[in-house]
Formats: C-alpha cells, structure tokens, sequence
C-alpha cells in the first residue's frame, strides 16, 4: 500500500534502536526522508515520538489499538524482528497500517545459540567451571574429578518443537551430532503426518526439548506442569524463541524437582525479568543458564536484519510491499 500522498516525505521513527547493536550499520533509504532515532521508547511515550510519523520502526515496543487510534498519520510499521507478538496486527489491518517483519535471518545464529546451551549443560560446563574456580581440581589431587554429570549427544534424542527454518537448522545440527530428532505435531493435533511425532510422545521420548514456535495464543504456556510431567526421560529444556511458551514457574517447580535435567532459556515472559521472577531465583543452580535474549545476535545476523528493515522499507515507498504480515 502506497502513502496516501504519494510525493509527500516519508517521517520514518524507530523506537527502539538500542535493541540493534551500535556497531551495525543502518543504512538510510535511498529516497527523501526524515528519520529519528529513539535508543528506548516507554509505552507513555510512543504516541508522542509517532505523532508525525508515517513510518514506525520497533522491535520490541508494543503498538496497540490505543496507540494507534491516536496515530492518524502512520501509514507503516516495520517491525525489527520475526515475531510481531508486540503489534496488533488485525488493528493495523483494519486501518490500512502495513506491517512488516524481518524473516530468515537468524536461520544460523539461533540454533548455534540453542546448541552452545545444549553442550554447556549436557556436559555440566556450568557447574566444572564453578568447581574449578573454587579450588575442587586442586582438592582431588588427580587429573580430574566428577561433581556433575557428563553425557554425550550422541545416540540421544532431541525434541523439535517448532517447524519452521530455524526448527529445521537445529534438527539439521543434531543429526549431524548423531542425535535422533522428533519434529512435534501441533499440541493436540497427533495426525499431522509422518514426519511429526505426536505432541506428547515427543515430551516422553526426548532427552533435549527446543522450542522454536511463534508465540500466540495457542501456543502461551504450551510446556506447563501437565506437560513436566510427561517428560518421563527428564530432558534438557531450551528456549531461544519466546519466553511465552513456557510456564515460568512450572519450569522453576520442574527443575528444583528433578523432573527436568537442566534448562537454558534465553527469552523470558518479561525482558527483563523481574528480580524475584522465578527463573532469577535458579540462577545460582549448575543445571540453569539463563541468557539475556541474544540467541539471534550474532553480528552477521544482525547486519542481515539491518540491510532487510530497510529493503522493506523501500519496497513499500515503491509500492511493491513484501515481507507483509498485514
């Protein structure tokens, strides 16, 4: 969709540039414009910093209908991520707001990011590196010592849940480490084909569980305590997707337990989370890596996304819009 005006400047305005780090660069459209820049921008803030705008950036800052009802102007968002949980899209359908996102850029990043949590904790890194700084090697008196388990990869099983490019690199870099890899049916939906795995067959089976599903409302809290319960081969849980998917105190209750061998999130219900959430209060455990959501931080990945944010951005200006979400 086209600008109303179609000679009329563009008023570009991200919101949140800080979430981009400052050494990527972002190049300018290549037609005239206004653009500002905004490190962070507060939800009280975010009529204010559009009011003029006809194109928002954000990556994280929540666009609702509130917002949007008072932003007469906007004619576009571009959103600097995959997932557009943030924007009420059917909002921005209904008052010919396009929206577009960034798709396929961290096809690599994530599952590295997924796998240098899986190794870390089904070698207990974690816990070696904090028993080495503590004196534990010079204790033992020998070459080496056992405080922590240590498991291979190999001839494991590893539980996809979530299909798409990212689900598919990772299962990709299981098999290659020897792993069997079980792609999950759709929660509740067991008769998707041969090449999935009922939902909790794959919650039984798996020695490592990864999530790479968008969050919505069918998938919020899609691992719960019904579904710990299942876990009969007490797996690792790996989260670089959304924090959403998973019950955050279910996933604390689960692993004081034992029912799970160990979890490394990188994505919380809150970002950042609270001091007392309950995924804080494991951080002292050798089991638990909590990581600050930059699985799909890698530097090129970051410059894709860059370079992508605006080809989209002057794809719309020539009115042949892509990545369009609404």
């Amino acid at each position: 969709m086209m600008p109303e005006n179609e000679s009329a400047m563009q008023t570009i305005v991200f919101l949140d540039r800080g979430t981009i780090a400052p050494s990527i660069v972002i190049r300018k459209p290549g037609f005239e414009h206004r653009w500002t820049d905004y490190t962070q921008t507060s939800a009280d803030a975010v009529i204010e910093r559009l009011k003029d705008a006809t194109i928002a950036v954000v990556n994280k800052v929540p666009l609702r209908t509130e917002a949007l009802d008072r932003l007469p102007k906007l004619r576009m968002i571009v959103v600097a991520a995959t997932g557009t949980d943030n924007i009420d899209v059917e909002a921005c359908r209904s008052r010919g707001i396009l929206v577009s996102n960034i798709r396929q850029y961290a096809s690599h990043t994530v599952p590295e990011h997924a796998f240098a949590l899986i190794l870390a904790l089904r070698r207990s890194l974690i816990g070696f590196r904090e028993d080495v700084k503590a004196g534990e090697w010079q204790r033992a008196n020998q070459f080496c010592f056992f405080t922590h388990p240590i498991s291979d990869l190999h001839g494991s099983t590893l539980g996809v849940i979530g299909e798409g490019v990212i689900g598919q690199s990772v299962a990709a870099i299981g098999k290659a480490f020897g792993m069997e890899v079980l792609y999950a049916a759709h929660k509740g939906n067991p008769n998707m084909g041969p090449l999935y795995t009922p939902f909790e067959e794959v919650l039984a089976r798996s020695d490592v569980i990864t999530l790479h599903c968008p969050l919505t409302p069918a998938t919020r809290n899609i691992i719960s305590h019904a579904e710990f319960d299942r876990m009969d081969r007490k797996p690792l849980i790996i989260n670089t997707a959304r924090g959403g998917l998973i019950d955050e105190a279910a996933l604390a209750d689960a692993l004081v337990a034992g029912k799970i061998a160990g979890a490394g999130i990188d994505v919380c219900s809150g970002e950042p989370p609270a001091p007392d959430s309950p995924l804080m209060r494991l951080l002292d455990r050798p089991n638990f890596i909590l990581t600050p959501h930059i699985a799909w931080a890698g530097v090129q990945a970051m410059q894709t996304l860059a370079d992508q944010l605006i080809d989209n951005i002057e794809a719309f200006e020539r009115g042949d819009p892509r990545n369009v979400v609404a």
